[in-house]
């Protein structure tokens, strides 16, 4: 698969304005991008740490993958990022490894990277996502 690193940890918050002032009045933070994606029904925010980021993810609609988590398991870590090569070949690779997916090829998101995610009942528990430029 050839992960070459954490490309970010996702978080999802609720309001993400207040969450924003958290990561910046608290702990030092700066925030350096929001984006909206429209069709994953989330706003993010993203934060430089080292070569990782971390992703702030707040749901626009309660019926969207992040609403649903919150309703579910509330705030917190979400998922967490590997930058690879190739997205969709590394979904490929790990259906092939006997690993149950969420997305069969790669789709836009956030900072024009292509994701796709592992189902974490495959994944010892952990959503994982693929994400390449």
């Amino acid at each position: 698969m050839n992960i070459s690193h954490i490309e970010h940890i996702g978080i999802a918050v609720e309001n993400l304005e207040e969450s924003i002032k958290y990561y910046e009045g608290v702990l030092g933070m700066k925030c350096y991008s929001i984006e909206e994606v429209a069709d994953q029904k989330v706003k993010t925010a993203f934060f430089q740490v080292g070569d990782t980021k971390i992703e702030l993810l707040e749901s626009t609609s309660p019926d969207g993958p992040i609403g649903k988590y919150i309703e579910r398991k509330g705030q917190g870590i979400h998922h967490i990022a590997f930058a690879v090569p190739d997205a969709s070949e590394a979904l490929k690779t790990a259906e092939e490894r006997g690993v149950r997916l969420v997305d069969k090829v790669s789709r836009p998101g956030a900072e024009g990277l292509n994701i796709g995610f592992l189902h974490p009942k495959s994944t010892q528990g952990v959503l994982t996502e693929l994400c390449s430029k």
